[in-house]
């Protein structure tokens, strides 16, 4: 099963040793490749991500080697009970590889792909400026367009704000759609809160308003 857009890699492997940390490599988007139900974009990968390691010689994709984000992703019923276990006792740089190829292969089946704006990993969750997520617009469009998904998430206001092209308030926006046009293509856009790091606090609210979006739409 594909699970990435591997014609990306190569712009994304150049802007990784011009934006990222020298010693990690970037982590590219996984999950559904062809026409996902959703696509989860949130800010850039930092070293805590094991597939980022160099010595890592699996697929490298978003959260890989660590906890909280996979709390959300069982939520909302994209990986099982069993792998939503391995994901919280495993110690983070003990991931086999295959298991971070199946947890993907599971998000895949549910019409679901990961991502980051920016693939550039970094040290650590330091603050980046505007410049360099806009350094990765246009692989952004180049992955959205390949995924031609039914809906996109965008996580935070910094995520939101730059790919909209807008000053983007998620309090204020959160659940509502915004239309997100590329080569003339409209997308559905919903901005939604950030769910880990210094946004846990946010997680239940995020879950129910993805739990909302994952619904089928009514036709």
């Amino acid at each position: 099963m594909q699970l990435q857009l591997e014609d990306l890699f190569p712009e994304l492997d150049r802007l990784q040793s011009l934006y990222g940390d020298p010693d990690s490599l970037p982590v590219y988007g996984a999950g559904c490749i062809s026409r996902p139900r959703m696509v989860l974009i949130f800010i850039n990968p930092t070293a805590r991500n094991i597939s980022s390691r160099p010595s890592w010689s699996g697929m490298r994709a978003p959260w890989l080697g660590t906890k909280n984000i996979w709390k959300l992703f069982f939520r909302l019923k994209l990986i099982g009970p069993e792998d939503f276990r391995h994901t919280q006792t495993l110690p983070s740089d003990g991931w086999p590889e295959a298991f971070a190829r199946r947890l993907y292969r599971r998000i895949s089946e549910n019409g679901v792909y990961v991502t980051n704006l920016a693939k550039c990993t970094q040290i650590d969750a330091r603050p980046l400026p505007d410049k360099i997520f806009r350094a990765y617009m246009e692989s952004m469009h180049r992955e959205i367009i390949s995924l031609h998904p039914d809906k996109i998430i965008a996580f935070g206001g910094q995520v939101s704000s730059l790919i909209l092209g807008k000053k983007i308030k998620v309090s204020t926006l959160a659940g509502s759609v915004e239309d997100l046009v590329i080569d003339n293509i409209h997308f559905a856009f919903h901005p939604v809160w950030y769910p880990v790091g210094q946004g846990m606090r946010n997680m239940d609210k995020s879950f129910k308003l993805l739990r909302r979006l994952l619904r089928p739409s009514k036709h």
